[in-house]
C-alpha cells in the first residue's frame, strides 16, 4: 500500500472520530460562540457562489445581492427595535467596540474623559489602557460582591470633560447584567455619549433602540447562531460618528470595504430567528439553567453562585467550587465530551484568576474553582442530565486529591490577601 493510500486512511479516521466527537457533545459554552442555526447554514450558501456580485455594482446581478444586504440591515435593525440606516455591519464584536469608542472620542475632541467599568470585555478594557497612554483619562468603576455597579460612583465620576460612557450590557462570564437604561439617563444629563457592548444580551434580552437613552451599541454574530466574523454596530440617528475603517464609500461611508455578503446575510437571518424564538428561548434556558445550578449546589458541598441572582442572563450561571481548579474541573468535564469554561483567565504558565471575580472580590478559593456553564436554544434536558450525573464525583474526586480543604489554611489566608491586594 502506498503512503498516499495511508495519509487517506488516516484522514478519514479523523474525519469519523470527529464527527463521533460532535455528535457526542454536550456544548455548554454558548457565551463563548454558538452553532451555525441551520436555517442561517442555507441562507447564506448561495452567496457564495450563485450571488456573488458585488453589493456595490450598477448592474441587476449586483444589484441583487445589494438587496440582500438591506434586508440583512432591516432584520438587525428588528431585533434592536431600531431602524435600518442606523445599523453598520462589522466583522465583530471586538472591531464594533473599536469604532464606537474611537468615533465617540474623535468627533468630541476637546473631551478627554472615559468611563468604563472593572469587569468589561479586552476589547473595551485594553482599548481603553492604550488611550491612556495616548493623555485620555479613563475612571472603571467598581462593582460589588454581584457583580453590580454603584450608580452613585458613576454619577460622582461623569464631568463636563467625559467624552464616552461604555459599560456592557450583561458580564460575559457572570451572566450579571446592569441596569442600562438607569446609566443611560445619567450620562445624557451629563452630555457625554453612551457606548454599550451587547455582545452577550442581544437575543437573550428584548431591546428597543427606538425608546433607549443608548448612542451606540454592539453585537456579534457568532453569539446568536451565526457564523464568526460578522457583527453589527447600532449608531443613532443623528450621532456624529467617525469611521474607523477609511476607504470606499461602503455603508454610507461609514465602514469602508465591500461587504461580507455570506456573513451579513446570515446574520440578517440569524437575528430574524433570535427575534422569533426569544420569548420562548429564553424562558426555556432559564428553566434548564436553575434546575442545573439548583441540583449542583445542592448536591456538592462547599459551592456558591458568583454573580447577581436575578438580574442576569437566562442561559448562563457561574458556580464557584471551593477548594480546587476550575481547569481540573474542565479537564474531566472533557473526558465526557462535556464543554463548559472556567472562571479563570489562565494563560500558558500562569494561574492568573478572572479580572471579573478578582473585581468582585470573591475569596481565592472561588476564584481558581469557578466554572461557567452558557446554554442555549439547542441545549437538552437529556444534557443537563449528563452533566448533574457526573459533575458531583468530579468535584469530590479532585477535592480528595486537594491540600486546600479549609478556608482557615493559613497559605490560602495568604494568597487571598495577595491576590485582592492586587489591582483593587
Amino acid at each position: 500500500m502506498t503512503s498516499h493510500n495511508h495519509f487517506d486512511k488516516f484522514l478519514i479516521l479523523i474525519k469519523v472520530r470527529l464527527e463521533a466527537m460532535h455528535k457526542d457533545c454536550i456544548y455548554l459554552d454558548n457565551n463563548a460562540t454558538t452553532k451555525v442555526d441551520p436555517a442561517v447554514v442555507e441562507a447564506m450558501l448561495p452567496y457564495f457562489s450563485d450571488y456573488y456580485g458585488n453589493p456595490s455594482s450598477m448592474h441587476t446581478f449586483g444589484g441583487q445581492v445589494g438587496k440582500a444586504v438591506r434586508l440583512a440591515q432591516q432584520q438587525v435593525a428588528a431585533l434592536l427595535g431600531a431602524d435600518e440606516s442606523e445599523i453598520i455591519f462589522t466583522s465583530g464584536g471586538t472591531e464594533g467596540d473599536n469604532a464606537a469608542i474611537r468615533a465617540a472620542l474623535l468627533a468630541q475632541p476637546e473631551k478627554r474623559h472615559i468611563i468604563t467599568t472593572q469587569v468589561e470585555h479586552p476589547a473595551v478594557l485594553n482599548l481603553c489602557q492604550q488611550l491612556e497612554t495616548q493623555g485620555y483619562s479613563v475612571t472603571y468603576l467598581s462593582v460589588n460582591r454581584q457583580g453590580q455597579l454603584d450608580l452613585n460612583e458613576l454619577e460622582a465620576s461623569l464631568t463636563g470633560n467625559t467624552a464616552l460612557v461604555t459599560i456592557m450590557y450583561a458580564n460575559n462570564e457572570t451572566g450579571t447584567v446592569f441596569p442600562i437604561e438607569q446609566i443611560g439617563l445619567r450620562v445624557k444629563e451629563s452630555g457625554a455619549l453612551f457606548h454599550v457592548d451587547a455582545v452577550q444580551a442581544v437575543g437573550k434580552i428584548p431591546m428597543n433602540m427606538k425608546t433607549s437613552t443608548i448612542d451606540m451599541l454592539t453585537l456579534s454574530g457568532h453569539k446568536i447562531h451565526a457564523p464568526k466574523g460578522i457583527g453589527a454596530l447600532y449608531v443613532r440617528r443623528g450621532v456624529r460618528f467617525r469611521p474607523m475603517i477609511i476607504g470606499g464609500g461602503q455603508q454610507r461611508g461609514r465602514r469602508a470595504g465591500t461587504e461580507n455578503v455570506a456573513g451579513v446575510v446570515a446574520l440578517g437571518k440569524a437575528a430574524e430567528l433570535e427575534l422569533l424564538h426569544l420569548e420562548e428561548a429564553t424562558a426555556r434556558e432559564r428553566r434548564l439553567r436553575d434546575r442545573l445550578e439548583q441540583t449542583l449546589i445542592t448536591t456538592i458541598p462547599d459551592c456558591e453562585v458568583n454573580g447577581d441572582p436575578t438580574q442576569r442572563l437566562p442561559n448562563t450561571t457561574n458556580i464557584g467550587f471551593k477548594y480546587i481548579e476550575g481547569e481540573a474541573i474542565l479537564l474531566h468535564l472533557n473526558k465526557h465530551n462535556i464543554c463548559a469554561s472556567s472562571g479563570s483567565a489562565c494563560s500558558s504558565g500562569s494561574l492568573e484568576p478572572s479580572h471579573v471575580l478578582r473585581a468582585m472580590g470573591l475569596p481565592y478559593t472561588i476564584l481558581h474553582g469557578s466554572i461557567r456553564f452558557s446554554l442555549c436554544r439547542y441545549t437538552t434536558e437529556a444534557e443537563i442530565d449528563a452533566v448533574l450525573a457526573v459533575m458531583p464525583s468530579i468535584v469530590e474526586r479532585l477535592r480528595a486529591l486537594s491540600p486546600f480543604k479549609s478556608d482557615n489554611a493559613g497559605w490560602l489566608q495568604q494568597q487571598e490577601k495577595a491576590v485582592l491586594g492586587v489591582g483593587r
